[in-house]
C-alpha cells in the first residue's frame, strides 16, 4: 500500500479563486505609491465658492485650525489673528485630512502629517505641500477670496 500523505486534488474553482485573490491585490499594493514613492495626489477644487462664508474666526482654535470637509477646506490659525486655509486632500494619495493634533494636519490613510502654519508636510510620505487657498477676514467671517 502507498505510503504517501494522500491529499486532495485542489478543484479549478479554489486554484482560479487564489489566483485571482492574488492578481486583486497587487493592484491595490501598487496604487499605494508612485514609482518615485513621491507624491501623486492632483491639487483639488474646494467645494466652497469664493465670497460664501467658509466658517468664523471664533471656531478656528489659535495652534490648531477646523476642517471643513463638506467644502474641502482646512482652515488654521498658526497664530493669534493669522488665518490660513488649505484644500482637505492629502498630497500623497488625495485621501481626505481627518484631523488636527499638536504635530499638525493628519491624514489617516498613510501617516502624513502637515503643517498648520505652511502646509509643508512634517511627517509621513507626502512630499508636496498641502494647496494654499486665499482667504479673506472680516470681522468674525472667514471666506475664500
Amino acid at each position: 500500500m502507498d505510503q504517501r500523505a494522500s491529499s486532495s486534488p485542489i478543484s479549478r474553482r479554489h486554484a482560479l479563486g487564489g489566483a485571482a485573490g492574488v492578481g486583486l491585490g497587487l493592484p491595490l499594493l501598487a496604487a499605494c505609491g508612485d514609482d518615485d514613492g513621491g507624491s501623486s495626489a492632483e491639487a483639488p477644487t474646494p467645494e466652497a465658492n469664493p465670497g460664501e462664508p467658509l466658517t468664523t474666526a471664533a471656531d478656528v482654535p489659535v495652534g490648531g485650525g477646523v476642517i471643513l470637509a463638506e467644502e474641502k477646506v482646512v482652515v488654521t490659525q498658526p497664530n493669534e489673528g493669522e488665518f490660513k486655509a488649505f484644500s482637505n486632500v492629502c498630497t500623497h494619495q488625495g485621501c481626505a485630512l481627518e484631523s488636527i493634533t499638536a504635530e499638525g494636519i493628519r491624514c489617516p490613510c498613510h501617516g502624513s502629517v502637515f503643517d498648520v502654519a505652511t502646509g509643508e508636510p512634517v511627517a509621513g510620505p507626502a512630499d508636496s505641500p498641502l494647496n494654499e487657498l486665499p482667504l479673506t477676514v472680516e470681522g468674525d467671517s472667514i471666506t475664500l477670496a
